[in-house]
């Protein structure tokens, strides 16, 4: 099953109570194939010593960013050496709206799906879209 199996009919996103039906992508670095057929949220070329995380997915995050803090849902993780051997821990989101985003483990927070905060941001991005709509 991909990533995008349950998005026919409702655009791949996610509310507070549904998340855990996103499907994860463990046990092998993504390819760009993979982000191709829709499997996996990214990959990355051109970094040294790539290898999937080891961690619970699908995951509750709250992920921080420039315009402030986002739920999402960590479908995948993976560690990789960039070219000044530093380790990057990056983990490919799902937003609520079903977009796909890519972000540093250390710009996220991880939480469990009965935390107020991660709710409420999720309930305010469907909001948010239903308005735009």
């Amino acid at each position: 099953m991909t990533l995008d199996d349950t998005s026919e009919e409702d655009g791949g996103g996610f509310d507070a109570d549904d998340w855990t039906r996103l499907k994860p992508f463990t046990g092998a670095v993504a390819t760009l194939d993979d982000v191709q057929a829709r499997r996996a949220v990214f990959a990355l070329g051109e970094t040294d010593d790539p290898l999937p995380i080891v961690m619970d997915l699908p995951q509750p995050v709250i992920w921080w960013e420039e315009d402030g803090e986002q739920a999402a849902v960590a479908v995948q993780a993976e560690s990789h050496l960039g070219a000044d051997g530093e380790e990057m821990e990056i983990l490919g989101l799902i937003l609520p709206d079903g977009e796909g985003a890519v972000a540093l483990m250390e710009d996220v927070d991880l939480v469990d799906d009965t935390d107020p905060t991660w709710r409420d941001l999720v309930t305010r991005a469907i909001d948010s879209s239903a308005a735009d709509d």
